[in-house]
This record gives C-alpha cells, sequence and structure tokens, in this order.
C-alpha cells in the first residue's frame, strides 16, 4: 500500500518542486539530523593538521571569498541571488566552527553535500587550500566587516598559483570516473556508470573505445582524448564543447575512464 500510494503521489506530480516552496519543517529537520550524522561518522578518521598560522588563515580567506561567499556571505556581503533563491538555504558559516570540528569542515569542502547545492571542491582546489579554508573559518567569527574587506583585498596577501601537481605514470580510471561528475560531463552526455540526466545536448559517450577518431578530427588514443578533454577549441574552434580548466592529471584520468568502457 505504501508503494502504491508513493507511486500514485510520484504520477500524480502533486508535490511541488518549485524552489519558491520552502520544505515542511519537519522534512527539513530529519534532513539536517541526517547530513550532520552522516558527516561525522564519514569524517571521523581525517587527520587534521596544524591550523593556528595566521597566514593559512589569509590565504584561506581569499579562497573563501572567490569560491564561497556567493552562496554563504560574508561580515557585510550579502549572498547572491542565486545563493538567496537556493533550497535549503545555504547560510552563513560565521558559527560554523562552533557547530563542527575542523575534520567535518575539511570533508564537507572536499566532498560537498548531495542534494544540497553543496559542491564538492576536491577537483578544483588542492589538499592544501581545502585546509587553508577551514583555518579561516576557524577565525571568521573574529572579522567585522571591515577586517574582512582589509583581508580580502589586501592583493600582497593573496595566495600565489601554485604549479601543477605531478601527473602519475599510470591513470586512475575510478578517480577518471569521479573527475567526470566533478566537471559535469553528464549534464550534456550520456556517460556509462555515471549517474545523469537523459540529455542529448552531446553525443553519448558509451563505447567511445571502439570509435576510430576523437571530435571526428584525432586518431582514437588516450593521449589525444585528454587533450580534447582539456582544451576542445584548440583542435576544433567550432565547437560548442566549452574549456572547463581540466587540469592534465584529471584528463587523463577521465580519459582512462571513458576508454575502459565498452
Amino acid at each position: 500500500m505504501a508503494a502504491l500510494g508513493g507511486w500514485i503521489v510520484l504520477e500524480s506530480g502533486w508535490y511541488n518542486v518549485a524552489a519558491t516552496q520552502q520544505h515542511w519543517q519537519p522534512v527539513h529537520t530529519v534532513l539536517e539530523k541526517g547530513m550532520r550524522e552522516s558527516v561525522r561518522f564519514h569524517a571521523r578518521n581525517v587527520a587534521t593538521p596544524p591550523l593556528a598560522d595566521k597566514a593559512r588563515a589569509v590565504r584561506g580567506a581569499h579562497l573563501y571569498h572567490q569560491h564561497c561567499a556567493q552562496c554563504h556571505g560574508a561580515p557585510g556581503v550579502a549572498q547572491t541571488p542565486v545563493g538567496k533563491s537556493m533550497q535549503p538555504v545555504p547560510g552563513p558559516l560565521v558559527d560554523a566552527a562552533r557547530r563542527w570540528q575542523p575534520r567535518e569542515l575539511y570533508w564537507i569542502t572536499r566532498h560537498g553535500i548531495r542534494m544540497a547545492g553543496m559542491p564538492a571542491w576536491e577537483f578544483h582546489l588542492r589538499d592544501e587550500e581545502l585546509w587553508d579554508l577551514v583555518a579561516f573559518l576557524q577565525r571568521f567569527p573574529l572579522h567585522t566587516r571591515d577586517s574582512y574587506r582589509a583581508v580580502v583585498e589586501d592583493t600582497a596577501s593573496r595566495p600565489l598559483t601554485a604549479a601543477a601537481p605531478a601527473v602519475p605514470a599510470y591513470p586512475d580510471i575510478e578517480r577518471g570516473r569521479m573527475a567526470l561528475t566533478q566537471y559535469a560531463c553528464q549534464a550534456c552526455h550520456n556517460i556509462p556508470g555515471v549517474t545523469g540526466p537523459n540529455t542529448f545536448v552531446g553525443p553519448p559517450l558509451a563505447g567511445l573505445s571502439q570509435r576510430k577518431y576523437v571530435a571526428g578530427v584525432l586518431p582514437n588514443t588516450a593521449d589525444n582524448l585528454a587533450r580534447w578533454i582539456r582544451v576542445p577549441h584548440e583542435i576544433d574552434p567550432l565547437t560548442t564543447m566549452p574549456t572547463l580548466g581540466v587540469t592534465e592529471r584529471d584528463a587523463r584520468d577521465m580519459a582512462a575512464y571513458l576508454l575502459s568502457k565498452e
């Protein structure tokens, strides 16, 4: 009976999925409880490095302003319209250090929160940068509007662009699957083994290993596929495939995964 009732609700379209309608409070409370317990469980073995270095917190402030303030805001800085309209609302993080352990903040930032709009930064920030963000969150309650603005506008303290990490000798196929999800490749392509919408924007990527050419131009090799993933407009200036800022390592792992699927 429960399954039948669920099917009727699903097929009828009665449940309103509009973002203008908030979750019922009991639903929100249950989801929040489940999220907190899940984070605490999965972050329990994360080793926390020293975070007291002020320079580390300053680097974290710049990273926060660049990547996080749009949704979470900051002292004297409102969320963008996107952040304000998300459901559930991504609240301010000024009290995050009181509610979460450093290892838990690191885990959330690295892995994100599914179906909450919180992205995973594992493939976009280095591990050291993730801990810089956590170090900043430890000092966040001490900031006023003026002190926060002074830190993020101080170009002399802005973190330098780090050199690209060394590319391992052999690609990691499973890591490649994860990288495909983190660069949102499934938004345009049907990819075997990657959950996504039934989209027809880009060609399906099943059976890629059986194709003779990449993008109809380059011989189908792992190196050429990785190059296409990284810089498609250098190969075909007219392509609508966007340049996603994929690193060399991520592109090689993604190519290895795609070529491993029949």
